[in-house]
């Protein structure tokens, strides 16, 4: 009992410090952005609903940026409308919180588990960490949506999918009519044979989007025919925060980018990707399948801005799940220094060295550094399967787990392969 006691004494004092130490990081390296675009959001959707506007007229006050989601996502934005400001910003705070805090939960709770970790205590360390992560910490510092798209692809791939459940697709659709890049992730479905699953999100997009369409039919009509296609609402493509390879691109040649290099270095991609996320899933490795799937999606978006990032924080945590499932030695040690490497750049804000001059060499490396954690993910981010002696994959909480390492384990240890340790 004593032992326990000081266990959980230390790991209290451990947490505190911990998120101490991030406390001090955020009040010198986090940029107040003042919740800009949670200022678009909430003046569009006041313009559009108090003061007679259409949404898709509205511009903030001195700059050029406007609502440029679906009308699906002013209908499921409308209450902000009819709250104070105040609330507004605790309602966005309080969301990507809470979405984050599931998220991390399913993917960090298995590593906890297998590994004997106190299951809060790798909880709340998770949580200290992605607080210091610059895109998360540019979601709430913005009041984007990120962590809520996020969490309702994950919905479908961690828990739905994984069980068979018929409403699986669902989140999917939802998060694609919100904002168009998701759609990706119905590609994944069709790429992967989930015939069923990519039919349901296709139909809940449509059908969502044409609710929103019968609610909202002049705005309708101005978002698919005039707002979707108006690419100077969402700001200069060479701007360093954008890193797509279409940034990369840009910055290249910021007056006369090569679109056709662009087409070239996305299809390879997405064959690279398409190629690995059908051996994800032959391998019962869904996880792994969100993961690659979200580092495409920031890589073949035409804009990534840096908070868009936050889908890299799946594949970032399957590093360090890997790493503490494999045998220890080289190949634990390798997958640990992957992470903490992509992790270490990706709260760094080293792209920004090079916001007002990108050129040379150094500029070409600087400042599409998070391109290039993007591409790393997405070609050695290992495929994982965990396999019991029946041959059988072995599932924690909805998710698969892990791969390789454990078949390599000792014969007379097989047994033990996928079995969680018991914590004390």
């Amino acid at each position: 009992m004593a032992q326990g006691a000081n266990r959980t004494t230390a790991q209290v004092v451990g947490v505190v410090v911990l998120a101490a130490a991030v406390t001090g990081f955020l009040a010198v390296a986090a940029v107040r952005h003042g919740f800009f675009d949670l200022k678009v959001y909430y003046g569009a959707l006041t313009w559009w609903v108090h003061d007679g506007g259409e949404i898709y007229d509205y511009l903030k006050p001195g700059t050029q940026y406007g609502f440029t989601y679906p009308p699906f996502a002013a209908l499921v934005m409308l209450p902000m409308a009819y709250l104070p400001w105040t609330a507004a910003i605790v309602v966005s705070v309080l969301a990507s919180v809470a979405t984050t805090t599931v998220l991390i939960w399913w993917l960090v709770d298995p590593i906890a588990r297998r590994a004997g970790w106190t299951r809060w205590f790798a909880l709340a360390v998770a949580l200290c960490l992605a607080a210091a992560f610059e895109p998360m910490r540019e979601t709430v510092n913005f009041g984007q949506v990120n962590t809520l798209l996020l969490f309702l692809v994950a919905v479908d791939l961690l828990r739905l999918l994984p069980a068979g459940n018929r409403w699986a697709g669902v989140g999917i659709g939802l998060a694609t009519a919100i904002k168009l890049t998701p759609g990706v992730f119905i590609v994944y479905l069709l790429v992967t044979g989930r015939w069923r699953a990519a039919l349901t999100a296709s139909g809940t997009a449509a059908g969502v989007s044409l609710l929103a369409a019968a609610l909202f039919p002049d705005a309708s009509r101005e978002f698919w025919t005039e707002a979707l296609w108006n690419t100077g609402r969402v700001g200069e493509l060479a701007f360093v925060s954008n890193q797509s390879l279409r940034g990369v691109v840009a910055r290249l040649d910021p007056e006369h980018p090569s679109t056709l290099l662009w087409l070239l270095l996305v299809l390879g991609t997405l064959a690279l990707w398409a190629w690995r996320s059908r051996a994800a899933v032959a391998a019962g490795d869904e996880a792994t399948g969100l993961a690659l799937t979200g580092a495409v999606m920031c890589l073949v978006s035409p804009v990534t801005w840096v908070h868009h990032l936050v889908w890299l924080l799946p594949a970032l945590i399957l590093l360090v799940d890997n790493a503490m499932a494999a045998p220890a030695g080289r190949r634990r040690q390798v997958l640990l220094v992957a992470a903490t490497i992509g992790y270490a750049l990706l709260i760094s804000r080293t792209v920004w060295l090079w916001e007002k001059d990108f050129s040379g060499v150094d500029g070409f490396l600087g400042s599409n550094a998070y391109v290039w954690v993007s591409l790393a993910l997405l070609a050695f981010l290992p495929i994982r399967r965990w396999l019991t002696p029946n041959g059988s994959v072995v599932e924690a909480s909805g998710v698969p787990q892990l791969d390789q390492p454990d078949r390599r384990a000792p014969t007379g240890q097989r047994h033990l392969v996928g079995r969680p340790l018991t914590v004390r």
